[in-house]
C-alpha cells in the first residue's frame, strides 16, 4: 500500500482516498463500521469560549481548538465574550487573524449584539454579519425588549441567526445554583427557572413580529422545552441546543465544588427528563459543550465563590455516548445527527465531509481525568467517571488535527 501521510506546513496530510478505501469510509448513514473503530463525520460545536483574545490565562485558540480536535470536533464556533468584544470589523479582525494563525480547527466567530455586550447600543452588525456565523451577548441576556427587536430586525435584514442567552437579570435575585432542594437544604441562593424561560417567552413573541432566526443557547428547564415546542409547531425559525451536563446530571448530583458551577444551573430531575425527552422528540436540536474555561483559582471558592462555567469539549462524547447510548436513552445515529447535521444544517457551515472526520474506538474504557486535556480549563463535573469512547485521530480539511499517541493509523489503513 502506498504511504497515506506526508508532512506539509506542520500537519500530518491524510489521502482521502486511501482512507475511503481501506475503512470503507461513506456518509450515506451517519457512522462508518469497522473491525474495531467507528469513523464519525466532524462533530461541531456551536457554544465554545475560546477566551483568545483577552482572557489567555483561561483559554487560547491554540489550547481550545487543541481540545476540540482532541474530542473529535473539526468545527466549533467561538463565542463573542472576548476583549476587545467582536463588536465592530476592526475589534472582529483581531479575532480573525488568530484564528487563521493559531487554529487547529475551523473556528466560525459570532459577532456581539450589542456593542461591548453592554445591552445599551447595537453592534456593528450590518458591517461584520458576513464574517461571523451569528449574533450573540453569550452570558448576558439582552435586557431591553425594544433593543432584541431591533437587533432581530437587523439580523433577519443580513440572513443571520441570533443566538440568545436568555436571563432576566430581575429573577435572579443573588442566586447562584438552582433554586431547589438542593439550595434549600444547604442554604444556597438559588436561580429560579423563571430567569430563563421567561426571555424566552418574550423573545418568541419578538421573532413572531420579525420573522428572524433564532437560537437558544443552552436550554435547561422544563418550561423552557415546551415553550420551544410549542413555537415550533407553529412554524416559527426556532432552534435550540442543551448540553451534556444537563442531560447526566440535576440537583441530586451537585457537590459544593466549582466544577459543579455553571450557568444555567443543573436544575431538577424533572427538568433534566424533559430535556431528554425534547431530545427524543426533536424539539432539542443540537448538543453544545457551552466549553468555558477558567483558571484553577477562579473555580476553588465552591458553588458559592467560583465564576460559571465547566469544559467540555474533550468528553462531550464519550459521556453522552456511555449515558445516553449505551443505557438506550437515544441511539447512536440520532447522537451524531445532533453533534454533525444538524447543527452544520442550522448555521449553514459548508465543508468537504470526505475531508472532515474523526475515528473512534467505541470499546475503549477509561476514566475522565481533567489532568489530561488540552485545554488549560480542568473543571468539568465529570471529573472521575468512568466512560466508553476514544477519540484517536480527527481529521479537519484533510490535515490531522488529532491522533491518539497510542493510535496507529496504517491499523485501519492497512
Amino acid at each position: 500500500m502506498e504511504k497515506i501521510k506526508k508532512k506539509a506546513s506542520g500537519f500530518d496530510v491524510f489521502t482521502i482516498n486511501d482512507i475511503k478505501r481501506e475503512c470503507l469510509f461513506h456518509f450515506k448513514n451517519s457512522t462508518t463500521y469497522s473491525s474495531r473503530y467507528i469513523v464519525f463525520p466532524g462533530f461541531v460545536d456551536v457554544h465554545v469560549h475560546l477566551r483568545e483574545p483577552g482572557f489567555l490565562y483561561k483559554e487560547t485558540i491554540e489550547t481550545g481548538t487543541a481540545a476540540a480536535a482532541c474530542g473529535g470536533y473539526t468545527d466549533i464556533c467561538s463565542m463573542p465574550n472576548l476583549s476587545p468584544v467582536p463588536d465592530c470589523m476592526e475589534n472582529l479582525q483581531l479575532q480573525l487573524d488568530l484564528i487563521r494563525e493559531k487554529a487547529a480547527v475551523r473556528v466560525h466567530p459570532y459577532g456581539s449584539i450589542t456593542k461591548g455586550e453592554l445591552g445599551e447600543t447595537l453592534s456593528d452588525m450590518e458591517k461584520t454579519a458576513p464574517y461571523v456565523i451569528g449574533f450573540s451577548d453569550d452570558g448576558r441576556g439582552v435586557q431591553n425588549s425594544f433593543l432584541m427587536k431591533q437587533a432581530m430586525e437587523r439580523a433577519r435584514r443580513t440572513d443571520r441567526i441570533i443566538c440568545a442567552h436568555c436571563e432576566d437579570n430581575n429573577l435572579l435575585r443573588g442566586g447562584y445554583i438552582h433554586d431547589g432542594e438542593y439550595a434549600k437544604a444547604h442554604s444556597h441562593a438559588g436561580i429560579c427557572s423563571e430567569s430563563e424561560w421567561r426571555q424566552i417567552e418574550r423573545d418568541i413573541e419578538l421573532v413572531r413580529k420579525t420573522g428572524c432566526k433564532y437560537h437558544v443557547c443552552h436550554v435547561s428547564a422544563k418550561e423552557s422545552v415546551e415553550l420551544i415546542r410549542q413555537a415550533k409547531r407553529e412554524g416559527l425559525d426556532i432552534t435550540c441546543e442543551t448540553a451534556p451536563h444537563y442531560l447526566v446530571l440535576d440537583e441530586n448530583d451537585l457537590r459544593d465544588d466549582g466544577s459543579f458551577k455553571m450557568n444555567p444551573p443543573l436544575r431538577s430531575r424533572e427538568d433534566k427528563y424533559a430535556l431528554i425527552d425534547g431530545v427524543c422528540d426533536g424539539t432539542i436540536d443540537m448538543i453544545a459543550t457551552d466549553h468555558a474555561p477558567h483558571s484553577k483559582k477562579e473555580k476553588s471558592g465552591g458553588l458559592k465563590g467560583s465564576l460559571m462555567g465547566v469544559v467540555g469539549l474533550e468528553c462531550a462524547f464519550p459521556v453522552l455516548y456511555t449515558e445516553l447510548v449505551l443505557k438506550n436513552v437515544i441511539s447512536l445515529d440520532r447522537l451524531v445527527e445532533m453533534m454533525t447535521a444538524k447543527p452544520l444544517s442550522r448555521f449553514n457551515i459548508k465543508r468537504d465531509e470526505a475531508s472532515n472526520f474523526c475515528v473512534y474506538d467505541l470499546k475503549e474504557s477509561y476514566i475522565i481525568d481533567p489532568d489530561e486535556f488540552k485545554s488549560k480549563g480542568r473543571s468539568t463535573p465529570f471529573s472521575g467517571r468512568r466512560v466508553y469512547g476514544k477519540c484517536k485521530m480527527t481529521v479537519c480539511g484533510g490535515r490531522a488535527a488529532w491522533i491518539a499517541p497510542d493510535f496507529n493509523a496504517d491499523e485501519i489503513l492497512s
